[in-house]
């Protein structure tokens, strides 16, 4: 077969592998591979190749070869903790974004000093340079090597794989694995990894099973990345938004309610800010607000399909007779609230929006905080129009997520996410349902990467994946173009042909959830909120009790300006009531003593530490008016 390697070519026998073939055509590549690709397919260098074509030697620069890189670093710790802790039972090892992870069954559980043994025992498998070595079992003899090592889990995964699946092996060493690759080629190419956390797992994701005890690791390609990676991780662990909602007194979970979060006075400070800007911004752009109920009858969600594909993550009951759910989505409800009249078209388009507070069955390992929950409130919009307005509409409603997302900070990707194999509605209203929205992407000029297969099972949707102040991603906001639930609940409008017609319905969320927004919004401040979202905007703090007057005449003014505004008159030194200030994260102090107390002036102090003597009560206000109002994200530097 003929190979091409940068524009050379040659013959070889079918099943060389991909480091001869370098070896021949582009020996500078071969030192620089730790994989190939031919014709676009990823390869294993020491891999038979059955087809000729084009090669291309892929290094450690490659994005893809860190999949390669972090499966061979699973498979090297679980090597390790095999020779450390030999009675362990394998599970699952896969790589994950910035990582890996691999699932085992111990008599005890790990404890995080065992981190610190299995790193060093890693090293020395790395420092060996042991091949993976791929090799291929009938289905009889691979469950035997499985028995033999006494790898229950193994035996599982084989027994369920089909009858015509290859069941490929790794070893390296002593240490053999069932998968399926690819991997580099030695254990020596996993130049820096970390270990970085312990959590229990369920065999398969299933509650019902046995908990296993995971490790989480991470590698990199060289010491640089790794520390960066690390200190990301590092300041991720100070922003999480958990220990800041505690800290802070802003929110939590509690285990009287799991997955439902508790506000405290704070934090609803915040949610207010949230709802009314979301109330401000829907209402000028031609929203009207409504309510629909928290519970409905089973007939509706049959109507809606969520009984047939949703009823897993219901909260249902049954009153008088008849099964009822709570609500998952507010979907249905809105159309209800639609259909109470007969529209004409020039109506449309008609734009509905409501803050409904959900509930949805989400499993028990996989609640988080803020972030997943099984009760919040979603910021959902519906918008019913005519064919020819679903451009202006998807459109209108794109740049408001952008005004809004805006506010914060936010920069964003966007996401097209086509048809998936569990949906409703046939295959050519889902084809003019994707075409709608991707007309409108290529009319704003936005940049959008295609998700094959995830959109919602009525309709497509686009996704905006916003991008936090260090860097990660979050999935909050969706456009949905919808067919197909206008046809199940029979929706109309009269046409200028006097004719009934069906609408086209949109659903729109911009924060997607409140609570997840929250929990967003505090990791990508860090807890430090700009003026207009701080809970407390001001803390005035008294040298002595002889500024107590002042400070609290300066708060009743501040107060009348629209400003939250706390004082601090306890007998306690300066210095401890500003770092409790600062801890707090309260974005101005105010102090007050004998002379500012007679000049009618203050000392300003922000939480960068910044200092600013003599301010006079005018300028204060005036300055941290126009700060808030604005929604600016920077604190001001007007007192110079």
């Amino acid at each position: 077969m003929q190979i091409t390697v940068k524009g050379r070519k040659q013959e070889f026998e079918q099943g060389v592998n991909a480091l001869d073939v370098l070896k021949e055509l582009d020996p500078d590549a071969r030192k620089r591979a730790i994989a190939a690709r031919i014709n676009g397919e990823l390869v294993e260098l020491m891999a038979p190749l059955s087809q000729g074509g084009e090669l291309v030697s892929v290094g450690f620069e490659d994005e893809e070869a860190r999949h390669l890189l972090r499966h061979t670093a699973s498979h090297v710790m679980a090597s390790a903790v095999k020779n450390l802790f030999p009675k362990a039972k394998l599970a699952i090892g896969p790589s994950i974004e910035n990582g890996f992870y691999y699932d085992f069954d111990v008599e005890e559980p790990f404890q995080p000093e065992d981190l610190a043994r299995i790193e060093k025992e890693m090293a020395r498998i790395i420092k060996k340079n042991e091949r993976e070595e791929r090799f291929v079992l009938p289905r009889e003899e691979a469950i035997a090597l499985m028995q033999e090592r006494d790898e229950p889990y193994k035996i599982e995964l084989i027994n369920d794989l089909p009858e015509d699946e290859e069941l490929s092996f790794y070893r390296q060493g002593d240490f053999v694995d069932l998968c399926a690759g690819p991997h580099l080629p030695s254990t020596g190419k996993v130049r820096a990894f970390k270990l970085t956390s312990l959590a229990g797992a369920y065999w398969r994701g299933n509650e019902k099973n046995k908990m296993l005890q995971r490790i989480y690791g991470t590698a990199f390609f060289d010491k640089e990345d790794l520390d960066e990676h690390l200190r990301m991780l590092e300041e991720a662990r100070k922003r999480d938004h958990r220990r800041l909602g505690r800290e802070l007194d802003l929110f939590d979970v509690m285990d009287e309610a799991p997955g439902m979060p508790f506000y405290f006075p704070k934090g609803m400070v915040i949610r207010n800010i949230l709802e009314d800007f979301w109330r401000y911004q829907h209402r000028v752009h031609g929203y009207d607000e409504i309510r629909t109920p928290l519970m409905m009858n089973r007939a509706l969600w049959e109507r809606s399909g969520h009984w047939d594909h949703y009823r897993e993550n219901m909260y249902t009951t049954r009153i008088d007779e008849q099964d009822f759910a709570i609500k998952p989505m507010n979907c249905p409800g809105g159309i209800l609230a639609y259909k109470r009249r007969l529209w004409s078209y020039r109506d449309l388009p008609l734009r509905m929006g409501e803050l409904g507070l959900v509930h949805r069955h989400e499993k028990s390992g996989t609640l988080h905080g803020m972030m997943r929950v099984r009760a919040f409130t979603q910021d959902d919009a519906h918008l019913y129009m005519t064919p020819e307005q679903i451009k202006d509409e998807v459109i209108g409603v794109y740049k408001l997520c952008e005004l809004i997302y805006s506010a914060f900070g936010f920069r964003y990707q966007v996401e097209l996410s086509t048809m998936p194999e569990n949906h409703i509605g046939d295959e050519e209203m889902w084809a003019l349902s994707t075409a709608g929205l991707k007309d409108a992407l290529d009319e704003l000029g936005v940049k959008y990467v295609i998700n094959e297969g995830d959109g919602a099972f009525y309709g497509p949707k686009i996704d905006f994946h916003l991008k936090d102040s260090i860097g990660r991603s979050w999935q909050c906001g969706t456009i949905q173009l919808d067919m197909n639930l206008p046809e199940r609940f029979d929706m109309e409008y009269t046409g200028p042909d006097g004719a009934k017609h069906r609408p086209v319905m949109i659903h729109n969320a911009i924060y997607g959830s409140l609570e997840r927004f929250m929990g967003i919004l505090t990791e990508h401040f860090g807890g430090a909120f700009p003026l207009w979202l701080a809970p407390v905007q001001a803390r005035i703090l008294t040298i002595t009790d002889r500024a107590d007057s002042a400070a609290l005449a300066l708060q009743a003014r501040l107060e009348a300006a629209g400003l939250r505004v706390e004082t601090d008159l306890r007998n306690e030194k300066i210095g401890f009531k500003v770092r409790e200030a600062q801890m707090m994260k309260v974005p101005y102090m105010l102090v007050i003593g004998d002379r500012e107390a007679q000049e009618g002036t203050v000392s300003v102090r922000d939480r960068k530490g910044k200092a600013h003597n003599g301010v006079s009560h005018e300028q204060l206000i005036q300055v941290l008016v126009e700060e808030a109002s604005s929604r600016a994200l920077e604190q001001s530097d007007s007192f110079q």
